[in-house]
């Protein structure tokens, strides 16, 4: 990071929006907003953007939630303490606050900053850095500052190259040679494509950086309109592109890679079939994710775990694992597994055999159970003798079953079956 970078960062302030449940992910978020959500081992899924935006020199973070918010509260009030009112250092917990007209929730993304605009100003930062929680990625947002101050843009739009038959499903972009944004189209049926490439669209990240003063003025002449849905990709970001100077930054000018990591990295774990997969890429030799660098760390609460133990050594009842990750806490028992994501705690009992399975914190897979692309539910207890991945009738009469031919498990569903 060079000092001109730096001393923008610092005159920044980050703004998450983590209030949406993610409801493609079904019974997963039934307890827990899609950013609270477990990844990687350890993570939650919105310890990305604060990882980032810590790592990039921003140190005034403010998070807004709305749907079952405790999980994901008690998380950053656990690992994202360590902020120092001293240090000019603060994270703040902004839920929808029923401060205009009575209303109980956030209308729209744009809402939920108008909504918190004193404290904003209270932060006096010059820059604001608008995020989504909800998507797992490494950049350095301070380049992407840097190139909304020198192109005097009136707004900075983070985007990504997507297949052009992917993108209606996020906001894309017509950009011309100098990064200037022509159209902006929020989930369009039939998506721009880039001029050089016909296959491919350039997709929002849902990151947007604002001159603060900027963005006050315009959020509070959208909060007087009662055309507007008060949303960044419905009203703001339109109204720019057409009426002001929006810029376009790619992603792959900021993004943070290690050694290993030869492309840019950005997912939106957003269904149960990319959850999963993208949890158990993580255990490929050379993963597109690198968890390991530490140069840029994923900051996270670590809880105060025994190290993961491998028990038995007999034929047929061996505990060992193999192209798997296994956290801290976990009992491997006389259980073989294999491409297998393990989470804080997990207990997996003698003779039983997991293959592609993403267990997550607490659960615990009894005797003799065979599970085969499984997502496993925070503190599912798996009955002994349990088969799932092999008969994809009885599995879809279970348990929640893809397309992709994942099975999600969860206890209500486990309960049901023994009632």
């Amino acid at each position: 990071m060079d000092r001109e970078s730096q001393r923008l960062a610092q005159q920044t302030m980050a703004f998450v929006l983590a209030g949406g449940r993610g409801s493609r992910l079904h019974e997963l978020t039934d307890r827990r907003a899609k950013p609270a959500m477990y990844f990687g081992g350890k993570s939650r899924i919105i310890d990305f953007a604060l990882s980032n935006a810590v790592n990039s020199g921003i140190r005034r973070i403010g998070v807004a939630t709305q749907y079952k918010a405790h999980s994901l509260i008690r998380h950053l009030q656990r690992g994202w303490s360590f902020m120092r009112a001293e240090r000019n250092e603060s994270l703040d917990i902004l839920p929808a606050s029923q401060r205009l007209g009575g209303e109980n929730w956030y209308k729209g993304t744009a809402d939920a900053v108008t909504q918190n605009i004193d404290i904003i100003e209270d932060y006096g930062c010059k820059y604001i850095v608008i995020l989504a929680g909800d998507h797992i990625y490494k950049q350095d947002y301070s380049i992407m500052i840097k190139h909304h101050v020198e192109s005097g843009a009136d707004v900075t739009i983070g985007c990504i190259e997507v297949p052009r038959e992917e993108a209606s499903a996020f906001g894309v972009m017509k950009v011309d040679a100098t990064d200037r944004i022509l159209e902006f189209v929020e989930k369009p049926k039939d998506p721009p494509a880039m001029p050089n490439d016909p296959t491919q669209s350039l997709a929002s990240m849902g990151i947007y950086v604002f001159n603060t003063e900027f963005l006050m003025d315009l959020l509070r002449k959208d909060a007087e309109d009662p055309n507007s849905t008060n949303d960044f990709g419905h009203d703001l970001i339109p109204e720019l592109v057409k009426n002001g100077k929006a810029i376009a930054h790619p992603f792959s000018r900021s993004c943070v890679r290690s050694g290993t990591e030869k492309t840019p990295y950005w997912r939106d774990v957003g269904t149960i079939d990319a959850f999963w997969q993208a949890n158990v890429a993580l255990t490929d030799f050379e993963p597109e994710l690198d968890l390991y660098a530490n140069d840029w760390p994923i900051w996270t609460y670590s809880e105060l775990t025994a190290p993961a133990k491998f028990i038995h050594d007999e034929e047929g009842r061996r505990g060992h694992a193999v192209s798997s990750m296994v956290s801290g806490g976990c009992i491997i028992s006389g259980s073989s597994i294999n491409q297998c994501l393990m989470f804080t705690g997990v207990k997996t009992h003698s003779y039983s055999q997991l293959e592609r399975v993403v267990a997550m914190p607490y659960a615990e897979i009894n005797r003799s159970a065979r599970l085969t692309n499984v997502v496993v539910d925070r503190g599912v207890i798996i009955p002994a003798g349990l088969v799932v991945g092999e008969d994809p009738e009885l599995d879809a009469k279970r348990f929640r079953r893809t397309d992709g031919g994942v099975c999600l498990i969860t206890q209500p569903m486990i309960d049901k079956l023994e009632s």
